[in-house]
């Protein structure tokens, strides 16, 4: 099996639940405590370590230990077909009400600003040498022509 198709499939399910993507939304704002975050999302501290734990596996997330303190930040993915997924839900997140209501929560919380929605940059994995469009005649990008709409039947 392709290596960056498990990847993808792993990003997929962590990005596949709503209290995960609620997570990430909070960690737009920065380093973040666990502690604040399951006060933030009002859900218990072990569910609240139990999707960090998912997010963290798949890269999505970093960790600090700061004492008996663990804060979380948002990971780097290093695969560039993985970080512009990322990147682009990254984005998505800052248009989802409860989203917004859950980084206000924290902002109440702990006086942490509340993400405003970022220009999503150009793709980063259109960029690597290893992904690079095909190719048509004389080196040019092919781009797909979208398919004609079929001809409507017409009753006789």
């Amino acid at each position: 099996m392709d290596k960056r198709l498990g990847q993808m499939e792993a990003l997929f399910k962590a990005l596949g639940d709503m209290t995960r993507l609620r997570i990430l939304g909070l960690l737009l704002t920065g380093e973040v405590c666990v502690c604040d975050i399951h006060e933030s999302l009002k859900i218990p501290q072990p569910k609240a370590s139990r999707h960090l734990a998912y997010l963290r596996r798949t890269g999505l997330v970093d960790t600090r230990r700061d004492g008996l303190w663990i804060h979380y930040r948002l990971g780097a993915l290093t695969d560039p077909v993985m970080a512009a997924l990322a990147d682009a839900v990254r984005h998505a997140l800052t248009h989802v009400g409860s989203v917004r209501r859950d980084a206000e929560r924290l902002q109440s919380r702990n006086g942490c600003c509340v993400p405003s929605p970022a220009p999503v940059a150009a793709p980063s994995c259109c960029a690597a040498a290893d992904v690079a469009p095909p190719a048509g005649p004389k080196g040019r990008p092919v781009i797909a022509a979208p398919s004609p709409a079929p001809a409507a039947r017409q009753r006789t």
